[in-house]
C-alpha cells in the first residue's frame, strides 16, 4: 500500500486527474454492465409470456403484457400485432418490428461508446504529465551543479514516467469494459431480432391459417 501511495504521489498532478477519469470510467461501466444484465433478464422473462399468448392467438393479451412490462421485446412484438390488425401483408409487419429494434437499441448503446473516450483521456493525460515533468526536469538540471545533474535527471525521469503509467493502468481496462458491454449489447440485440423474426413467424402463420378458414367458409 504504501508503495502505490508513494507511486501515486510522486507522479504529480496529473496523477488526480487520470484517477478521476478512471472513477468516472469505472462507474460507467458498472452502470452499463447492470442495465445490461437486467435488460437481458426482462427480455427473456417477457419473451417466455409472449410466446405462448402469440400461439394461442391472444393478441390482446400480448399487448396488454408490452404495456405492462418495460422490456423492448413486449414493445417490439406489440407493435408488429397493431400492424397485423391493420393489413396482413407479413413486410408491413416486419417492417413495424424492425422499427422497435431501431428505437430499443439506442437506449442499449447509451453511454458506452463513452469508456473509449476515457480510455483514450486518460492515455493522453499520462503522456502529457511526462512531457510536463521532462520539462520540469530538464528545467531544474540546467541550473543543478554539473556532479548531480545525472542524479537529478534519472529521478526526475522516473517520477515523470508514472504518470504515463498509471494513465495506460487506466486506459487498458477502461477499453477492455467497453469491448465486454459492445459484445454485451450485440448479444442483446441479436436475440431480440431473434425473437422478432420467432413472433413474425408464427402471427404469419395464425395469419394465414384464419385467411384459409375465412375462404373455405366461403
Amino acid at each position: 500500500m504504501n508503495n502505490i501511495v508513494s507511486f501515486f504521489q510522486n507522479g504529480g498532478t496529473f496523477m488526480y486527474p487520470i484517477a478521476v477519469v478512471l472513477v468516472v470510467g469505472v462507474a460507467l461501466a458498472i452502470e452499463r454492465w447492470v442495465f445490461l444484465t437486467a435488460a437481458k433478464a426482462s427480455n427473456r422473462r417477457a419473451f417466455d409470456r409472449i410466446l405462448p399468448l402469440l400461439r394461442k392467438k391472444d393478441f390482446g393479451g400480448v399487448v396488454d403484457l408490452a404495456r405492462s412490462s418495460r422490456a423492448p421485446i413486449g414493445r417490439i412484438v406489440a407493435a408488429g400485432v397493431a400492424r397485423l390488425q391493420q393489413t396482413p401483408r407479413r413486410d408491413e409487419i416486419e417492417y413495424a418490428m424492425e422499427e422497435g429494434v431501431m428505437e430499443a437499441v439506442p437506449r442499449l448503446e447509451k453511454r458506452t461508446s463513452y469508456l473509449a473516450t476515457l480510455a483514450n483521456i486518460a492515455t493522453l493525460l499520462g503522456l502529457l504529465g511526462t512531457i510536463m515533468g521532462l520539462i520540469a526536469a530538464f528545467t531544474a538540471v540546467a541550473n543543478a551543479d554539473p556532479s548531480e545533474k545525472a542524479t537529478l535527471l534519472s529521478q526526475s525521469i522516473s517520477v515523470a514516467m508514472n504518470t504515463t503509467a498509471f494513465g495506460l493502468m487506466s486506459a487498458i481496462p477502461l477499453l477492455l469494459a467497453h469491448a465486454m458491454l459492445q459484445n454485451k449489447t450485440t448479444e442483446i440485440v441479436d436475440s431480440l431480432e431473434m425473437a422478432g423474426v420467432k413472433c413474425l413467424n408464427i402471427m404469419s402463420a395464425a395469419n394465414a391459417f384464419a385467411a384459409k378458414t375465412r375462404t373455405s367458409d366461403k
